[in-house]
């Protein structure tokens, strides 16, 4: 196998995380080990890596430690590779790699084969699954560490039900081939996955070159309830004040400070661009599967 390293961004510390670092080690012999020790480490590691010329750099993490090695290999000829041992694996689950099964999951990096994946930019940074702009993100702001190490996914529900009431200020959004929108909140998708198991965007490809949007024009409590009843039931994309739609680029802009989220991590305010990179993304996954004339995925013979 090429000269591997895996960035480990452990949940746990002490006696924990160690014996999560034996198990990783344990799955190869030739691979070298980092662990990151706070936010940002795992994009400068990735970087680090990629001048010494590793081949293969792997996440070892949730989806924000997924998206720090991105934005540290992007651009660069190494191969990119999951462990998902995070509290939030979406993308490794779009992508299809094993949930909770180290073995496994080394097996897809092993197999060896690459997916040329897109990789949106937001203000240049890039992200891998999505981006929230409004209430998605202020969810994330709001958030506390120790809320998410105590209640794990659960966190993000509590703040939610927080703040949701809260009057959003008007978001503008200028896509480059169709008229300006505006709306309450809005999220970008680069797969079909929102939060775990939810398909948000049915017509989402990772590597068709496009950016999938929603539009939500309005935020109340009951439009909140509202909104995840029809995305639970796969009907969100029929509600009268919902739009769906892809584009290539587009601009989001407000008057207020609106906090913008990639991946689950903050990541700045409006106005903020998004857009596709000229580069594709080498990823080791399972190869796609097939998609039947709906759009859905068919078993492969």
């Amino acid at each position: 196998m090429k000269k591997v390293l895996v960035i480990l961004n452990p949940a746990a510390r002490g006696e924990r995380a160690g014996a999560l670092r034996e198990k990783i080690q344990a799955l190869s012999p030739h691979a070298v080990v980092r662990a990151t020790s706070a936010p940002g480490d795992a994009r400068a590691i990735a970087r680090t890596a990629v001048d010494e010329g590793f081949r293969v750099i792997v996440a070892a993490g949730g989806d924000g430690t997924v998206n720090e090695v991105a934005n540290g290999v992007a651009g660069s000829e190494a191969h990119f590779g999951i462990l998902p041992v995070g509290t939030m694996n979406v993308f490794s689950t779009e992508l299809g790699i094993p949930q909770n099964n180290l073995r496994a999951a080394w097996d897809v990096i092993e197999a060896g084969h690459l997916r040329a994946l897109d990789l949106p930019l937001a203000n240049r940074s890039c992200f891998v699954q999505l981006a929230g702009v409004g209430l998605d993100a202020e969810v994330v702001r709001q958030t506390t560490p120790e809320s998410k190490k105590s209640l794990g996914p659960m966190s993000y529900l509590l703040t939610l039900a927080q703040i949701a009431s809260a009057a959003p200020p008007p978001l503008l959004i200028e896509s480059d081939d169709s008229a300006p929108r505006e709306g309450s909140f809005v999220l970008v998708g680069n797969g079909r996955l929102y939060g775990g198991p939810f398909v948000l965007f049915k017509n989402a490809r990772p590597d068709d070159g496009l950016l999938d949007v929603l539009v939500f024009k309005n935020q109340s409590h009951w439009d909140v309830v509202r909104y995840f009843q029809a995305v639970a039931f796969g009907s969100h994309d029929g509600l009268p004040d919902v739009e769906y739609f892809q584009t290539r680029a587009m601009t989001v802009r407000s008057e207020a400070r609106v906090p913008v989220e990639l991946d689950g991590e903050l990541a700045g305010e409006l106005p903020c661009r998004f857009e596709i990179s000229p580069h594709k993304f080498s990823v080791l996954a399972p190869p796609a599967p097939h998609l039947d004339c709906h759009g859905g995925e068919r078993a492969r013979s």
